[in-house]
């Protein structure tokens, strides 16, 4: 007996009451037909997806890759349009290989020769319906869109009314507490472990993950703005323009968002613009030198196993060609004396010092720093905006609709720039008493009194990174810090003359 397959699609939109369209009705049509024609089925293909749309539908390219593999010498669908929308392309190509279709509802064979030009007719009118529809669909939420009425299901920690438009809901002070700890410089993975130990369900009601922090701080809405994903590729979504290039609000009027300001703090931080509003950093450690070390082999960071600093792409099974490890004493002996070396008797106008100095006024007087260090990440944000924006359209993410308005957000970011630039030089000159690092026996004290994290800080604010490279010496051999160590120095930023 032949054997022939079943191809079943459903839309999601489409209810279960409506029986020609559910995939217990097609199956029971499709099983009827092969047993009145001598065949047994042998695969039930089935897609729950839009085909008015280029939604990718597994099931169906499994079922025609067995259609080409000779698996099977049939294909049994309820109707052309449950089939394929994209025109005639789709069947001509297998009506050409001599593959059986069969169509159901229009009664058509292609084992037929008068009805393949039927089949072909067929699809492209499916093609024509479902262009006029989408088009039609996509007009409408555009329409709906432009009047800042919120079309898909309500994001996390807010809620929809009858007429599109959001207000808080319970969640809302869990969406305040993830943007007020990130700006504070806590990690996402932080965040997201404490509101899971407090038994706060995430938005798909399991454990929080940092990406879905991320996605939080990322997302305009929480400002008040309509949104929109640039592509299907794109899915993280930035504010919706409409054509005069103004962003739309979205909450209901007497609704307030979260205030600006601490929404662009928290994007600051996460992004490693600048410290959290604690002064702290993000993924802080316990070690003297975790965050700071990188393996020459891959680049990863080397964080402590045991009593080494070890590379961790390596210890995480990934290929490294020459994973790094050093003993944590050895190490941390060399990193301190290369950094007292350079800061105990360096000049006070040396540009290592000038760094010193902007990081020690961020440590030593957060207060009197704190205006300044915004201002500074603000300019940072500002230039990775711009940057972002070059990025987006060189991946052709400006292409479409979107693309009119990028005139407009180059014109606003590079304003913004220089808002920032210009805020930011009017905080040049603030003085900062470096007396420590320029009297060798306060600085032996300080270093002697100081705890972990105050040392972690010390060595910070002349210390960038370090790059360790494989040691090729014999195993025990004495630790050659210059030879394996490249220690990347402290820089001036744009904040102005400290000293």
């Amino acid at each position: 007996m032949e054997e022939i397959d079943l191809y079943l699609r459903k839309s999601k939109i489409v209810r279960e009451g409506v029986d020609a369209l559910t995939f217990q009705t097609q199956e029971h049509r499709g099983r009827a037909w092969a047993e009145q024609h001598g065949y047994r089925v042998r695969k039930v293909w089935k897609d729950n997806l839009s085909a008015w749309t280029d939604t990718g539908r597994p099931e169906f390219d499994r079922a025609l890759a067995a259609l080409k593999r000779k698996e099977v010498p049939a294909l049994w669908c309820y109707a052309v349009d449950r089939f394929s929308r994209k025109g005639a392309g789709v069947v001509a190509g297998l009506l050409d290989a001599g593959t059986r279709l069969i169509f159901d509802y229009e009664r058509l064979d292609s084992a037929d020769p008068r009805d393949r030009e039927r089949i072909i007719m067929d699809a492209e009118r499916a093609k024509s319906s479902s262009d006029l529809l989408s088009y039609r669909v996509r007009d409408t939420k555009d329409t709906q869109r432009r009047k800042g009425v919120w079309l898909a299901a309500a994001p996390y920690g807010l809620r929809k009314d009858t007429n599109g438009k959001l207000h808080h809901a319970k969640e809302w002070s869990v969406v305040l507490r993830i943007l007020e700890a990130i700006g504070d410089g806590s990690s996402a993975r932080t965040v997201a472990r404490g509101l899971t130990a407090d038994g706060i369900p995430s938005p798909k009601g399991g454990s929080w993950g940092a990406s879905t922090i991320r996605r939080i701080v990322a997302n305009p809405v929480y400002e008040g703005w309509q949104v929109v994903a640039l592509s299907r590729e794109h899915t993280w979504p930035v504010a919706y323009r409409d054509a005069s290039g103004k962003r739309l609000r979205v909450m209901a009027a007497d609704v307030d968002p979260v205030p600006t300001e601490a929404v662009e703090r928290a994007r600051r931080v996460q992004a490693g613009h600048q410290r959290g509003a604690l002064g702290t950093r993000v993924g802080r450690a316990s070690h003297l030198l975790t965050d700071l070390l990188r393996c020459a082999g891959c680049g990863s960071r080397m964080p402590t196993m045991g009593r080494s600093y070890v590379c961790n792409g390596h210890a995480m099974g990934k290929p490294c060609p020459a994973p790094a490890s050093a003993m944590r004493q050895r190490i941390e002996d060399y990193v301190f004396s290369r950094w007292y070396a350079e800061v105990a008797y360096a000049e006070m106008f040396d540009p290592l010092m000038i760094a010193v100095a902007e990081r020690w006024a961020a440590l030593t007087v957060p207060e009197a720093s704190e205006e300044a260090r915004e201002a500074v990440a603000a300019v940072k944000a500002a230039e990775a905006a711009i940057e972002q924006l070059a990025n987006d359209r060189a991946a052709g993410l400006y292409s479409g609709t979107m693309g009119k308005h990028f005139p407009r957000l180059v014109s606003e970011a590079e304003e913004t720039l220089r808002s920032a630039q210009e805020n930011a030089a009017s905080y040049a000159g603030l003085r900062v008493d470096l007396s420590m690092f320029d009297d060798n026996e306060m600085l032996d004290a300080a270093w002697a009194a100081a705890d972990t994290p105050l040392r972690r800080d010390l060595l910070r604010v002349a210390i960038d990174e370090i790059t360790v490279t494989q040691a090729t010496s014999r195993r025990g051999a004495p630790f050659d810090g210059d030879a394996r160590c490249l220690i990347r120095w402290a820089q001036v930023t744009d904040a102005g003359d400290l000293l």
